[in-house]
């Protein structure tokens, strides 16, 4: 009994970190929209763009602190792979997040599609998806609804991939300038990764809630 009174601290200690994360890619996310709607100011771009970088810095940071965390203790809330996926997974969608807004700067893109900001959209309402699952997965009493917003988040990433297709069609039907549609058809391939990034947070969750619910 004395030993769970000392790691029970320590266990809830994980719950923190991933709550901590789920928070920092909600904001890499509105980040990643204001900076699209505010893209006609160049000065605002490099400014949400560091911003993003500086969000998803310190979420390598949690990320690290993590799996730091998993090595150092006996007994973890649930299975140390499921534990490692979870957390890199949610890494994985910030890592797009950033990619995203680096590569409108780098491929020096000046017009934004209603696409892209559709897609961006799409994002920020899975990330949100992915903030309620982890928020709520301390609590196996929350099974249940946990299970449901997975599911919401599997029908965000398959609207994403109907949008990236019809909006890639689109651009090979009217855009007459081969290096914008290079550029906009990478564009909208990152967004709708990243929300495919959101369902494998989501799956590692459904997993999770599986077997320990």
């Amino acid at each position: 009994m004395q030993l769970l009174s000392v790691l029970m601290p320590r266990e809830r200690q994980f719950f923190t970190l991933f709550n901590k994360h789920a928070s920092l890619v909600v904001q890499g996310a509105a980040a990643l929209v204001e900076m699209l709607s505010n893209y006609s100011n160049d000065g605002k771009r490099e400014e949400y763009v560091a911003q993003i970088h500086s969000i998803e810095h310190a979420a390598d940071e949690v990320t690290h602190q993590t799996v730091q965390l998993m090595h150092n203790t006996f007994v973890t809330p649930f299975d140390r792979d499921q534990i490692n996926k979870l957390i890199q997974r949610m890494d994985d969608i910030l890592d797009l997040i950033q990619d995203t807004a680096e590569s409108l700067m780098l491929y020096d893109v000046h017009t934004l599609t209603a696409e892209v900001r559709h897609l961006a959209n799409l994002v920020q309402l899975s990330c949100a998806k992915v903030n309620d699952a982890v928020t709520q997965l301390s609590n196996m009493d929350n099974g249940k609804a946990i299970l449901k917003i997975c599911q919401e988040i599997d029908a965000l990433e398959s609207d994403a991939d109907r949008v990236m297709r019809a909006s890639i069609s689109r651009l090979f039907r009217e855009e007459q300038d081969v290096r914008q549609l290079v550029k906009l058809k990478a564009v909208y391939e990152l967004l709708e990764l990243t929300t495919d990034k959101c369902q494998d947070v989501a799956l590692v969750i459904e997993g999770v809630v599986l077997e320990n619910g």
